[in-house]
């Protein structure tokens, strides 16, 4: 006779969950990072990020704390939304591995040549670094970012971090072992349908505001803009270089879901460390650049993990937790600055 499945109760889950090795990494490394701020931000942090200027280093502590919050609370919406379907075996879809451990090794170097090439590319022609982000992106610039700017590092991001990896991979790898395939397509659009929400609601009500400062003419120029430049700026990089590639391998090589969603957020965190307002002139620049990196990206890296190993489908976190919200609801104003819209 067949036993009754039982709950776990959360108690032990969550005991289980702080048990692992690299979750209590993370908890210290972002306690560390917040004490660093904390200690050489006093006087001031002397970055270009003027929608938080003028916010004493405490309150933006506060606010990068309950952005985790957030993250962590998204996490169970995400839980709850797919409690009953079949989970895709993701780590099942990365080669055995040994090979796995070869094609991240070869990820992780191609991703430093790829950012060291951005940055030179950007410095060459007298403009910022491109990283993952143009600069002035979430946080504004005081600085001149031209058109020419924003194309070509929208341009060499899709080259660099989608359409090759991509052509390397897809030759190798089924559109399913890359998760560019649903296996629920009406779980997946419910998911898709809660996560943007509540993501529009946090931004627009908590976050960002100038969006609503944008006449009609300039959100129907702005918004189209912002969608196509950022969607193959860093959309279509972060899904193809992390997320269809990296993050089976992550738990293939793991073992752990934990473990993976930590990897795929401190992954995501690194890709944005050329961001046009980190600066690497002292050792206190750098170890603050660093921990605000952290602060600003590692949730989300988070969660996008989350949303690609609950449904195996890539395309989820795109739509749910990037494309829309953030980019467009925080970067349209930036975009309408930096192509004179009006």
């Amino acid at each position: 006779m067949t036993q009754p499945a039982t709950r776990t109760p959360r108690g032990s889950s969550l005991a289980r969950l702080l048990s692992q090795r690299s979750v209590q990494i993370a908890i210290a490394v972002w306690l560390v990072a917040n004490a660093l701020v904390l200690t050489l931000g006093r006087d001031g942090i002397p970055f270009d990020r003027p929608s938080v200027e003028d916010e004493p280093v405490g309150q933006q502590l506060i606010f990068a704390n309950a952005g985790l919050l957030e993250v962590f609370g998204l996490i169970w919406v995400v839980y709850a939304l797919t409690r009953r379907r079949t989970i895709p075996d993701v780590a099942a879809r990365a080669p055995e591995r040994d090979t796995a451990r070869r094609e991240v090794q070869l990820l992780v170097v191609y991703g430093i040549l790829a950012q060291a090439g951005g940055y030179l590319l950007g410095t060459l022609f007298g403009w910022h670094p491109f990283g993952f982000h143009i600069t002035g992106t979430i946080y504004g610039t005081d600085d001149v970012v031209t058109p020419a700017e924003v194309y070509v590092w929208s341009a060499y991001n899709f080259v660099a971090y989608a359409v090759l990896p991509f052509a390397f991979f897809r030759r190798r790898y089924s559109a399913e072992q890359l998760n560019l395939r649903s296996s629920n397509r009406r779980n997946d659009l419910l998911v898709i349908v809660v996560i943007l929400a509540i993501e529009s609601i946090v931004e627009l009500v908590a976050l960002n505001h100038d969006i609503f400062g944008l006449t009609a003419t300039q959100l129907l120029k702005g918004v189209p803009l912002t969608f196509g430049l950022y969607f193959l700026g860093t959309v279509m990089p972060t899904m193809i270089f992390i997320y269809c590639i990296l993050v089976p391998r992550y738990l293939r090589l793991s073992g752990s879901v934990a473990t993976t969603v930590i990897l795929g957020g401190l992954t995501y965190a690194l890709l944005h460390v050329f961001e046009g307002w980190t600066r690497f002139d002292s050792i206190s620049n750098v170890t603050l650049s660093v921990a605000l990196v952290l602060f600003q990206y590692f949730g989300p890296g988070m969660i996008k993990t989350v949303l690609t190993l609950r449904t195996g489908n890539a395309w989820v976190h795109v739509w749910a937790y990037h494309a829309i919200a953030p980019h467009v609801i925080a970067d349209a104003p930036t975009m309408v600055k930096n192509f004179g819209i009006r």
